[in-house]
């Protein structure tokens, strides 16, 4: 008896979590390409509310930037990419939107939509950002230096405001990574 209750407080005492292990710029005709990894899971809270039908957003944010001097850097580039997970009961599948602009409820036609079986199998699309576009080579400057700043995070505005104001004291709703990565100025071409 006491093994049960032993293993059902260890699944419970899981939260959601979220680490970058990989940010990878590349230069790929005439683009600045972007290579991310992230290891994402998702705890009881935000799973429940999948479930039970509630859409979650996350979005990851990059921007390129051009040391200054003078002044403040000088923002050479920057791509969004938005995510929309929702658990369809009816099918018992996964479904998946990933656009380059915010997904609302109306918005969900320019944007790109997988089916999944597992939510494991959607997660991996989110956890893996690769070949990403983030600044035309012509704006880069070849004697400057620069840097990227990448963010991601699980978007809790786009929640209903119930759900709003509850994330905001609930550890598991708090999904978010920050990180700078310096360019080396000799790759640019």
């Amino acid at each position: 008896m006491s093994i049960g209750l032993l293993g059902l407080s260890c699944a419970w005492a899981q939260t959601s979590s979220v680490e970058l292990i990989e940010l990878n710029p590349a230069y790929q005709e005439k683009a600045l390409v972007l290579t991310a990894q992230l290891s994402l899971a998702l705890g009881p809270a935000v799973e429940d509310a999948l479930i039970k039908g509630l859409a979650v957003h996350f979005v990851a944010d990059v921007e390129v930037f051009q040391d200054r001097w003078y002044w403040t850097d000088k923002k050479v580039g920057s791509a969004s990419r938005y995510y929309r997970l929702a658990f369809q009961p009816l099918t018992r599948r996964w479904r998946l939107n990933v656009s380059s602009e915010p997904i609302s409820l109306t918005g969900l036609a320019g944007s790109i939509s997988q089916n999944f079986e597992t939510l494991g199998e959607a997660l991996n699309v989110i956890r893996r950002q690769s070949a990403w576009k983030i600044a035309d080579l012509q704006n880069l400057d070849a004697e400057a230096r620069q840097h990227i700043r990448y963010a991601f995070k699980l978007d809790v505005s786009q929640l209903p405001r119930p759900f709003q104001i509850a994330a905001g004291n609930q550890v598991d709703w708090n999904l978010q990574v920050n990180q700078s990565l310096r360019l080396n100025t000799v790759q640019v071409r």
